[in-house]
Parts: C-alpha cells; structure tokens; sequence
C-alpha cells in the first residue's frame, strides 16, 4: 500500500515545547526532524552550515531545493516552522496534501513567560538540572497583546487553508507532550509501524514553577489579562460577503497620472468632473473600463501616479442608494430588487415612484423600512443579491485591496481641502469649488433626519462607523 505522506511539518511556536517534541520524534527508527529548516537566520539549527547537503544559501535563493531534499531524504522527514519563517514556501506545505500537519499548540501567556524567562537567562534548553538559571520574567501587556496576535493570525492562517483544502492536522498541546500514547498516536498518523514505551527524557522543563512565581509584575500582568476578550464577547460579527476588486469601476485622468476608485451611492459624479477639469477635457475622455491587464499597463506607464477613493457618511449614501435605485423609477434603479423589496420584504414604496401625494413621513416610513433590509441582507438573511451601492464602504475597500490599495482615503466633507492637494500630487494646479451633488428626490435626507434615523442607519453600518470614526450625521 502507496504511503500517504511524502514529509511533514510541525507548527509551532517558540517555548511551545517544539524542541522535546523533536526529541521524541526522532525516538522514531523511521522518522527525522530536521530541526528550523526555514529559519531565515540559519537553517535547521543554529551553527549549522547545512540541512540534508543543502546549504544556507541555496535555501534561500530556492527554498523549493530544501523541501525536494526532506521529501527525499530516508524515512519520513520533516522540519518544524513558525510564524516567521520563511513565507515563500508556507503556501507550498498548506497547500500540499502529502505534506503531513502537526500542530503544537501551548497556552500564550506560559510560552511568553518562559521567553522572556529565556531573554533574561540566555538559556533556551535544558539537559542539566544542575546547570538551569533562574530569573523572573516582566509581563508588558502591548508586548504581550502583539505576540498573542501574531499568534492567533497564524493559527487562524492554518486552519482557513486546511479546511479550504479538505486536509486535516494531528494536534498536540504542550501538556500532550508527557503522554507517551499521544506521540504513539501521532506516530499512527504518520504511518509508522514502531511505538514507544517512555518518552525522551534528556530535554527537562525549564521552568516548572507557577506563574506567580516566574512573574515579577505578577498583579500588573493579571490585571492586564482581566481585560482580555477571551470569547470574543465584544467581536462584532460579519456576515457580509466579500467583494472583488471592481477594476471596471475605475476610472483614470485623460492625462494626469491619477486615478480614482469609487465607492457607489458616495461621491462619483463631482469627482469625474473636477477630475475631467484638470486636463480641461470632457468627463467622456477620461480612461474607463480598465481590466486587471490594461490597468497595470497604465500604472507602469504613469510614473509618479496617486490613486484615491471618497467616502460618504454612511446615513447620506444610504438615503441616495435608497432615492436612486429603490424609490425612484429611472436609469439607476434596481427594477427586479425593487419589485421583490416591494413584494416580499413589503417595503411601503408606491408601485409606479413616488407623486405629489408622496409625504415628508410617507419617506421617512419608507427610509427606516429600507435600513432594516439592509441591516438584515447585510447580515446574510435575505436572498437578494449584495450590492455595492448598500455594501459597508469597509468591505468595498477590503475588496480593492485585493488588487491594490488606494494611496489617499478621503472624506466627502473634506474634499475641498484634499482634492487642490491630490491635484498638486501628479503635478496639477486644481482651480475652482467642486460640483456639488445633486439633491436626492423627492426628498432629501436632511427632511427626515432626526435621532431614530441616525440610529437604524447605525446598526445597519456600524461597520463602517467603527473602521472610519464616523459619528452622527448630525
């Protein structure tokens, strides 16, 4: 029978146990850990010249070299990686099922303590009883909330892509490492025939004292730590689907290196003119319709270009989303979505648009009617589509990034100031008041506007009000 696995890693951390993990793995006839092989500052272990007869420098120059040598190598090889090592082979181990997963896993705040234990000492392991140093460690909770971080980003990393790719891991915690059934059942995993009676027990525990006595700042550190959000109790949850790039949206000066990404339902309009009246031409010259290719062909053409995008306060986009493509039959409305809005979520809108009977409250009903649609396809819990004129303004920008982030991030209100200073960027004088808006019909947001409003448009967005600071409209 054809063996499943070609190598394997094991995840892990600094002080997580990884070095007694090794020890017993290679208490394996037929297994070998190879130690660091992809530390970017030596390769396997430190001192050391090479790994599997390749050198330091091979490795970097191809780390493909490494991994075709471990899969090679006698037995079952593999090495053990953390957070950050080197990151150009991390997509090559995730994404290849032959690559066997072990993940070691300890409790953050004993594996900061024991680092910084190990800082202070200079003594990372221990044969010798005899020879341990003793020394306290000094919690600093911005240091500690950073390496926490880092940690949890990198776990989170792993297990999106394991499951994306339907693998699964063997994991251990620090505390499994003392079970002798456990390493004979990750043995099992990977398919090895031998089992052991005792663990290797040459590698002893650094610091088996409890945290109160390994802590000089003890009462500071639990103090620190009461804060920490544990579960997650003040995440707020996001259901709202990812967005792509939107190239076509793009659009680019006829001449001046400078191209604008627009969020829809905020500011597009005024900003094309005022962008058509820095090359004195027409709106209909500036460069549209981009697609990945032609856009990178502009941006290697344009030396020294800006790219920007405007903001809206989230309560006015939403009203001129809602004037434009809901409650007003025209160009820009959403026909289908209006009639299923009208149908099944019995948004109070007349049938043909709004007349002269159309009132101040009659808006206003149907306003508060059209956030709570919001508020709830946002959250996934309709099955109309989500569109980019009620998307967050925060999704929408997550999603260019996914091609390229804008260099400036302006705020409507604030145009006046920036858009001369954009201008000066790419070389420009800008002169003149930018074009205002169109007013939304038949009513605008300020007829409406009060404390209820503000409040609906807050739940429905506080995305966006949390990511940009925005506070009440009015």
């Amino acid at each position: 029978m054809s063996k499943r696995f070609d190598y394997f890693v094991v995840f892990a951390e600094m002080r997580t146990g990884s070095n007694f993990l090794e020890a017993n793995l290679n208490a394996f006839p037929a297994l070998s850990c190879l130690g660091e092989a992809f530390n970017p500052h030596f390769i396997g272990y430190p001192n050391r010249e090479e790994c599997l007869g390749v050198g330091e420098e091979a490795r970097n120059r191809d780390p493909q070299v490494l991994i075709d040598a471990v899969k090679h190598a006698r037995g079952l090889a593999g090495f053990r990686f953390f957070h950050d090592h080197e990151p150009r082979v991390l997509e090559t181990i995730l994404t290849d099922p032959r690559c066997a997963k072990i993940v070691l896993t300890r409790n953050p705040v004993e594996s900061y303590v024991s680092w910084k234990i190990a800082q202070e000492t200079g003594q990372w392991k221990l044969t010798n009883v005899a020879k341990r140093k003793d020394a306290q460690a000094r919690f600093d909770a911005r240091e500690f909330t950073r390496h926490l971080e880092a940690l949890q980003a990198f776990q989170l990393k792993l297990m999106k892509r394991l499951q994306t790719t339907g693998q699964t891991a063997f994991y251990v915690a620090y505390e499994d490492l003392q079970d002798v059934e456990v390493m004979n059942g990750l043995a099992a995993f990977l398919e090895q025939p031998d089992r052991l009676e005792r663990l290797d027990r040459n590698l002893k525990r650094q610091n088996p004292e409890p945290l109160s006595a390994k802590v000089a700042n003890f009462e500071e550190m639990e103090a620190a730590l009461a804060k920490t959000d544990h579960f997650g109790l003040g995440r707020t949850p996001n259901f709202e689907a990812r967005r792509g790039a939107a190239i076509p949206s793009y659009v680019a000066c006829a001449r001046a290196p400078l191209l604008f990404l627009p969020l829809r339902a905020a500011p597009e309009e005024e900003i094309l003119s005022w962008m058509a009246e820095l090359d004195g031409v027409s709106t209909d010259e500036l460069q549209r319709d981009f697609k990945q290719k032609t856009l990178r062909q502009w941006m290697r053409n344009s030396a020294g270009h800006r790219s920007f995008t405007v903001v809206r306060h989230p309560a006015l986009r939403a009203h001129r989303a809602f004037c434009e493509h809901i409650l007003n039959k025209g160009p820009k409305c959403f026909s289908e979505i209006r009639r299923t809005l009208r149908r099944v979520h019995r948004l109070p809108i007349p049938q043909e648009g709004p007349d002269d009977s159309w009132t101040v409250a009659a808006h206003r009903r149907a306003f508060l009617a059209y956030l709570d649609f919001v508020k709830a396809n946002l959250s996934d819990q309709t099955a109309v589509r989500h569109d980019a004129a009620w998307s967050t303004q925060a999704a929408i920008l997550q999603g260019m990034a996914q091609f390229a982030l804008p260099d400036f991030i302006l705020r409507e209100e604030e145009l006046e100031a920036y858009l001369p200073a954009l201008g000066l960027q790419v070389g420009v004088q800008s002169e003149g008041a930018l074009p205002q808006p169109e007013p939304e019909t038949p009513f605008t947001l300020a007829d409406i506007y009060d404390a209820e409003v503000e409040a609906r448009v807050a739940e429905a967005y506080q995305r966006d009000y949390l990511v940009f600071g925005f506070g009440s409209w009015k």
